[in-house]
C-alpha cells in the first residue's frame, strides 16, 4: 500500500488555507455566533507542548462549530509586553521589541503549522501602539469613574526584576518570575479599586454554570468575604490614646483576648518615629512581602507598646499593646485582637512572648476542662469560661449573640469584609504600556489629554541601565503643554492589564477610533468557551471579570460585566525527568535506551537516573520540541495523540510510544481509504445490508456527545473502532452512492480532530464544501451492544453480540472465543449472573 505523505498533504492544505483565507471570520450577524478563545500566549520564541495541547482542544472545538453552522470567532494574539523581553534584551544588548517581534513571527509559523483554524486577520499584539493606546484611554475613562488613584504604600518589591509585584503575582514569599524573595518597600503607586467591586465578582461567580467548580472555589476564597465585627477598645496611655478600633471575625472568642496587634503603618506608629528600637523592628519588618501568605510563613515578632488595651466585655481584662509584623495595615483597621487559643497565628506569638492563653470554645459540650496547649483549636463547638455567652453554640449563635451585645452598648458594629486587595498596576521597568499621566510642578498628578495619545515609547538601542530606563530619560520624561512644563510618569502598567481587555479587542481589532466597537461586542461577547490553564484561575481570570465590570460600570452602551461564559482548563503535559550522576537535569535528546535503561547518548557509559513523570518545564529539561515532532509525525499526529489517553482537563503523559502509536494509526487510516476507494470502483448494483448507515449514525451520534462534553480522548477510542469496523465490513458489497455519502460523514466528523487527512481525503471523493452531519435516531437499532464478561467477578473482556441473546449461548460464545476460554479451561462453572443487555459473570 502506499504510503501517507504528510509531510506533502498538510504543507498543502495549510498553504489553501490560508490563500482561500478559509479562517476568516465573514460577520454575518444574522447567525448564530461562536467565540472560542484560548490562552494569550507570551512570544517567547518557540511553542511548546502546552500551547500544542492548548490551541488543539480550542481548534477542535472552532472547528466543530463552525461546520455546525455557527459564525466562529477564533482569534489569536500575543501579549508581548514585560520583564522576559527586557532581561533578555538587557543580556543580549538588544532591542526588545526587535526581540519580541522576531519571536512573534516564529511562533505565528509554528502555530500554523498546527493546521490551526486561526483568523489571522485579526491577530493583535499588546505592544503594538494600535492597542495600548487604548488602553491609555481606558486607563483615563477609569480614572474619571474613581476606579484609578495613586498612593503611597507598602508593595511587594522584586529585587531581581527591580519592580513591584501584586499580591497575587508573589508565589510562597518569591517573584512568579524572578523566583527571588520579595520584599516590602514603600512607593507611591497606582491602584484600580478591584474591591469596589468585590461583592459582584463574588456572587457573579454562581451564574457561571459552564465554569470549573474548583475555579469558582479559588476565587471565592481569594475575593475573601467575611461576616464579623469592628470593635471599639478603650486605651489606658500616659499618651493621648483614647481608643483603637479593630474587625474580627470572630468576636465571640473576646473573652480569650490576650494582647492587641496593629501593623507597623498604623496611625499610632507615629507617637513611636523617634524610638529607635521601633524604628529597628520596623527594618526588620521590611525584610518579607505584603501577602498574608508571606506574612503567615515568617516568624512572628512584636514590638511591644506602653499602651494597654481594655477588653470590651470585661473592663478587669486588660491586655497589653504590641505592633506585629503579621498585621497587614490594608486589611481592616491594621489592628486585630489576639486570642491564641483559636487562632494558630496568635497562639505562635502569645508562646514567643510568654503571654496568657485562655480556651474560650470547647468542642463538646460536657468537656468544661478542654484546653488548648501546643496547637490552636479552631473548629466548631460550644463556648466557655466566657460569662453570659457560656453554652452557645459556637461560631453559629455565639457571633450573632456578641455583636447584638456590643452594638446595644455601642462599643461595636457589625461589618462585612473582603480579603481582596485593590490591584497596583505600577511596574518600574521600561517594556510595559506607558501610564498616560503627568504631573506638575508640585508633584500633583494630572490627566494626559486625550487628544495626545497614544503616549509612545521611546525608542531605545540598547537597555544598558539596571532598573527603569524610562526614568533615567529626562529628554522623554520632560513635556510642555500650553506652554507650561510638566514630568512624564515613569511608571508603565502590569502586563496582566494587557490580558484583561484582549478579548473584546479581538471583536473590532481594526478598529482605531475607540478600543472596540460597541456594535460588534454586543454580538460577540461574552467569550462561549475560553479555554487555559488552571493558574491563570486567580490573576488572569480575576482580573479580565474586573475590567468587565470596571468598562460596564456608568456605561449606558455596554451591559456585559462576565468576560466568558463557558471556561475549560486542561491538564498539563508531562514528561519523565532525567540527571546524570552529578544530579544534573538531562533533556530526552540527550539519551538513548539500551536494553531497558537511560544513558547519556555521547557516553553510554554513564547512566541516567529515570525521575518522576512532571509537567514539561525547561528548568528540568524534560521538555519535547513541537516543531520536531511535527517533522517527524506531521501535525495530525501530534494532534491525535495530544488528545488521546488522558480526558484533556487531566495531565496527559509524554511518551514517544505514543506518538509513534498515532503516526502509525494514521498510516492505517490511509490505508483504509485506498481499500474504500477501491469498494467505490467496483459500484455494487445493490446494497447488500444497511449496516454501515446504522453504523455512520451511531458514530455520528457518538462523536457529537464527546464533542459536546469535552470528551476528546474517548473520540480517539471512537476512530479506532470505527477503523476495526471498516476494515471488517466495507467489502460486504455497497453500491457506489452509499460507500460515499456514508464516508463524507465519517470523514467530516473527523475532520476536527485530523483536519488535514480529512480534507485530502474529502477532497479525493470529490466533496468540498462540509457540515456537521445530522444522525437519524431511528436508522439507529441497538440490536446489538458489548457484553461485558467477568469471571469470578473481575472484567476479561467485551464480545458484540446481539441483544437477546441467552446466557446459555453467551457462554457457548465465551468458550469458543480464545481469549477468554483460557479462563474456563479445566475449571467448573458454579453460578452465572446475568443482567441482560449489559453483563455476564460466571463463577467457577
Amino acid at each position: 500500500m502506499e504510503r501517507y505523505n504528510f509531510k506533502i498533504v498538510e504543507e498543502k492544505w495549510q498553504k489553501y488555507w490560508e490563500k482561500e483565507k478559509t479562517f476568516s471570520t465573514k460577520v454575518d450577524k444574522s447567525k448564530k455566533k461562536f467565540y472560542c478563545l484560548e490562552m494569550f500566549p507570551y512570544p517567547s520564541g518557540k511553542i511548546h507542548m502546552g500551547h500544542v495541547r492548548n490551541y488543539t482542544i480550542g481548534d477542535v472545538l472552532a472547528r466543530y462549530k463552525s461546520l455546525q453552522g455557527y459564525n466562529v470567532l477564533h482569534p489569536m494574539g500575543w501579549d508581548s509586553f514585560g520583564m522576559p523581553a527586557e532581561n533578555a534584551a538587557r543580556q543580549n544588548n538588544l532591542n526588545p521589541k526587535d526581540w519580541t517581534e522576531s519571536n512573534v513571527s516564529n511562533m505565528k509559523l509554528q502555530l500554523k503549522r498546527l493546521g490551526l483554524s486561526i483568523d489571522w486577520d485579526r491577530e493583535i499584539s499588546t505592544c503594538s501602539e494600535d492597542y495600548y493606546k487604548h488602553q491609555q484611554e481606558f486607563f483615563l475613562e477609569l480614572y474619571d469613574k474613581g476606579l484609578v488613584y495613586r498612593k503611597e504604600q507598602d508593595v511587594n518589591w522584586d529585587p531581581i526584576d527591580q519592580t513591584v509585584l501584586a499580591n497575587e503575582q508573589v508565589i510562597d514569599g518569591k517573584g512568579w518570575r524572578s523566583g527571588a524573595p520579595v520584599v516590602k518597600k514603600k512607593l507611591n503607586q497606582w491602584f484600580f479599586n478591584i474591591t469596589k467591586f468585590s461583592n459582584e465578582l463574588l456572587e457573579s461567580l454562581d451564574d457561571l454554570d459552564e465554569w470549573p467548580n474548583k475555579v469558582k472555589i479559588m476565587q471565592k476564597n481569594w475575593i475573601g468575604k467575611s461576616f464579623g465585627c469592628e470593635i471599639n477598645f478603650k486605651i489606658n496611655s500616659s499618651k493621648d490614646v483614647k481608643e483603637i478600633k479593630c474587625f474580627t471575625t470572630r468576636p465571640d472568642t473576646l473573652f480569650g483576648l490576650s494582647f492587641l496587634a496593629l501593623s507597623i503603618d498604623h496611625p499610632l506608629s507615629e507617637l513611636y518615629k523617634n524610638d529607635q528600637k521601633f524604628l529597628d523592628f520596623k527594618e526588620r519588618c521590611l525584610q518579607s512581602g505584603t501577602t498574608e501568605e508571606s506574612i503567615a510563613n515568617a516568624d512572628k515578632i512584636g514590638f511591644k507598646t506602653d499602651l494597654e488595651a481594655i477588653n470590651p466585655l470585661d473592663e478587669k481584662i486588660r491586655v497589653p499593646v504590641y505592633f506585629a509584623n503579621f498585621v497587614l495595615m490594608d486589611y481592616g483597621l491594621g489592628a486585630v485582637f489576639g486570642c491564641p487559643a483559636h487562632d494558630q497565628r496568635d497562639l505562635d506569638f502569645a508562646n514567643k512572648y510568654d503571654l496568657k492563653v485562655k480556651t474560650v470554645v470547647t468542642p463538646n459540650f460536657d468537656d468544661q476542662n478542654f484546653s488548648v496547649k501546643e496547637e490552636a483549636y479552631t473548629g466548631p463547638g460550644y463556648i466557655f469560661n466566657s460569662s453570659f455567652l457560656n453554652g452557645l453554640k459556637s461560631p453559629d449563635d455565639s457571633i450573632i449573640k456578641t455583636i447584638e451585645y456590643l452594638e446595644s452598648r455601642k462599643l461595636g458594629v457589625k461589618k462585612i469584609n473582603f480579603r481582596l486587595k485593590d490591584w497596583g498596576v505600577s511596574r518600574q521597568r521600561y517594556w510595559g504600556c506607558p501610564i498616560p499621566i503627568i504631573y506638575d510642578d508640585d508633584n500633583n498628578p494630572q490627566k494626559l489629554p486625550k487628544e495626545m495619545l497614544p503616549v509612545r515609547l521611546p525608542k531605545i538601542e540598547k537597555l544598558s541601565t539596571t532598573g527603569n530606563s524610562l526614568d533615567q530619560l529626562e529628554e522623554w520624561k520632560d513635556i510642555v503643554i500650553d506652554g507650561k512644563k510638566y514630568t512624564r510618569e515613569t511608571d508603565t502598567l502590569d502586563t496582566f492589564v494587557d490580558s484583561s481587555w484582549y478579548y473584546l479587542r479581538f471583536c473590532s481589532p481594526k478598529n482605531d477610533k475607540y478600543g472596540f466597537n460597541y456594535e460588534d461586542v454586543n454580538y460577540w461577547m461574552p467569550v462561549d468557551q475560553y479555554i487555559g490553564g488552571v493558574e491563570h484561575a486567580i490573576l488572569h481570570l480575576l482580573y479580565s471579570r474586573f475590567f468587565m465590570q470596571a468598562l460596564s460600570y456608568q456605561n449606558e452602551k455596554l451591559n456585559i460585566t462576565e468576560p466568558f461564559k463557558g471556561l475549560f482548563t486542561q491538564g498539563m503535559v508531562c514528561h519523565e525527568t532525567y540527571k546524570d550522576e552529578n544530579n544534573n537535569w538531562v533533556s530526552p535528546d540527550q539519551i538513548t535506551s539500551i536494553n531497558g535503561k537511560k544513558y547519556l547518548k555521547d557516553d553510554t557509559k554513564k547512566e541516567i537516573k529515570v525521575g518522576p513523570s512532571e509537567s514539561m518545564s525547561k528548568s528540568k529539561k524534560n521538555t519535547i520540541d513541537p516543531e520536531n515532532i511535527i517533522n517527524s509525525y506531521g501535525a495530525d499526529s501530534a494532534r491525535l495523540f495530544i488528545l488521546s489517553d488522558s480526558p484533556p482537563e487531566k495531565d496527559v503523559q509524554w511518551s514517544e510510544e505514543g506518538i509513534s502509536a498515532s503516526y502509525k494509526f494514521i498510516q492505517k487510516l490511509w490505508n483504509l481509504n485506498k481499500i474504500i476507494l477501491e469498494e467505490i470502483k467496483k459500484n455494487h448494483s445493490m446494497d447488500e445490508d444497511d449496516e454501515i448507515e446504522i453504523f455512520t449514525n451511531k458514530f455520528i451520534k457518538k462523536i457529537s456527545n464527546n464533542l459536546d462534553n469535552f470528551s476528546y480522548n474517548i473520540i480517539v477510542a471512537n476512530l479506532h473502532e470505527m477503523h476495526s469496523y471498516m476494515i471488517k465490513n466495507i467489502q460486504r458489497g455497497y453500491k457506489q452512492k452509499t460507500i460515499k455519502e456514508n464516508y463524507r460523514k465519517i470523514l467530516t466528523t473527523i475532520m476536527p480532530i485530523i483536519p488535514h487527512f480529512s480534507s485530502e481525503c474529502l477532497k479525493i471523493i470529490g466533496q468540498e464544501k462540509h457540515a456537521w452531519p445530522d444522525y437519524d435516531q431511528k436508522i439507529i437499532k441497538e440490536d446489538k451492544i458489548n457484553f461485558v464478561i467477568q469471571i469470578n467477578g473481575k472484567k476479561r473482556g467485551l464480545i458484540y453480540l446481539d441483544n437477546n441473546k441467552s446466557k446459555e449461548e453467551i457462554i457457548e460464545i465465551v468458550k469458543k472465543e480464545e481469549s477468554l476460554s483460557k479462563y474456563l479451561k479445566d475449571s467448573k462453572i458454579v453460578k452465572m449472573i446475568f443482567v441482560p443487555k449489559k453483563l455476564i459473570n460466571i463463577i467457577i
